[in-house]
């Protein structure tokens, strides 16, 4: 098991758009089983190979739903299409998110409530993904890490301000910075 060290907010990686996977290969195979490792010892529900320092069009989610269904998998060079978002009043409760390259903080975001992946498993098999609800936030959530757009972007106000408050309050925002899920303890 190797987990690797998160970006936080601030490192270059993460605001740049990702490149093409050229090639399915071992060295690709160990990355995203470290990925694996790595989000789960966060505790996370997806991963972005940006976020570890690599500029992939790659990420790993792996959510249980409330029913116990288990969504895992590894999304390589992916396509997403979304619906229309809600027009309704945020609800800062059910629409809250968090990201592990801004540890320990959530804020409310709307996203849209159903989503369509294409992508290439590790094996190298285009597939298709229909979500709704979390597991449509989770892909929406790891497909914006590719384009370097973290959530944080995303806010709207008041959210935005609170982010930004954050970030200034955990010294964030700069490059270099990274915490490793295990090792560093970082304060809710």
């Amino acid at each position: 098991m190797a987990v690797l060290p998160i970006r936080i907010t601030g490192d270059p990686v993460l605001h740049s758009p990702a490149r093409p996977v050229l090639d399915l290969d071992h060295d690709l195979t160990a990355l995203v089983r470290d990925m694996q490792d790595t989000v789960a010892a966060a505790p996370g529900v997806g991963l972005a190979a940006p976020q570890v320092g690599i500029p992939l069009r790659l990420f790993v989610y792996d959510w249980r739903d409330e029913a116990g269904t288990q969504h895992r998998g590894t999304a390589i060079n992916p396509e997403l299409w979304i619906s229309p978002p809600s027009i309704a009043e945020l609800d800062e409760e059910n629409e809250s998110e968090g990201c592990l390259s801004l540890p320990g903080e959530r804020f409310a975001l709307r996203r849209s409530e159903r989503a369509l992946l294409r992508a290439r498993g590790l094996d190298g098999a285009a597939y298709e993904l229909e979500a709704e609800g979390w597991l449509a936030r989770i892909l929406q959530h790891e497909y914006d890490h590719l384009n370097g757009v973290l959530y944080a972007d995303r806010l709207a106000y008041p959210q935005d301000r609170l982010a930004a408050k954050a970030i200034r309050r955990n010294s964030w925002g700069s490059p270099g910075l990274s915490w490793t899920p295990g090792i560093d303890h970082l304060e809710d």
